[in-house]
């Protein structure tokens, strides 16, 4: 009798499992969502290390008694290009956003800035991405809705544009300005 080898078994094991994670997956509430274990948490500190002659972040801007918006954002970043002018609209009407800026040469993110203009309260340099692990960022852009306390309170992924920016943050910002 033939012996089957344990290596011709493995890739339509290991197939089936994929496979089997893609379909749960599926049926999730929000598979679209990431769980952040942030929610409800103090926010974490940000780097005091600014870009350029740009205004740094300082420890109180979080705790000020405002919602707050922190965008993290890398000039490299073709969704955080998208989301750009919403992040202007949004400081235009006055809104507070403290950018960080991640994992990106000095030097491209202030030509980024100086050429398309600065909606950031303040702006924090993270070329490491110490920060965004400290908040559990994925990838840029991602904007964290914080309380007037400081506590994180929504966590969107994604660039702010279009009917997911309406649906998902909107909401959420508002309710967060109504407490």
């Amino acid at each position: 009798m033939a012996r089957i080898s344990p290596l011709m078994i493995a890739p339509p094991l290991i197939f089936a499992a994929f496979a089997a994670l893609a379909y749960v997956g599926m049926f999730r509430d929000d598979p679209q969502g990431l769980p952040s274990t942030r929610i409800g948490q103090p926010a974490p500190g940000i780097t005091s290390d600014t870009l350029g002659d740009y205004p740094g972040v300082t420890a109180d801007m979080l705790t000020r008694g405002e919602v707050t918006r922190v965008n993290f954002w890398a000039s490299w970043c073709p969704p955080c290009r998208a989301e750009h002018p919403r992040l202007l609209q949004m400081q235009a009407e006055g809104m507070t956003i403290i950018g960080v800026n991640f994992k990106d040469q000095a030097k491209d993110a202030l030509s980024y800035l100086d050429d398309d203009g600065n909606p950031f309260a303040g702006v924090a340099f993270d070329p490491k991405g110490r920060t965004a692990i400290d908040w559990g960022v994925t990838a840029p852009p991602e904007t964290f809705i914080v309380s007037g306390e400081g506590v994180v309170l929504f966590r969107y992924a994604g660039p702010l544009v279009g009917s997911d920016y309406e649906q998902r943050f909107l909401p959420a910002l508002k309710a967060a300005q109504a407490e």
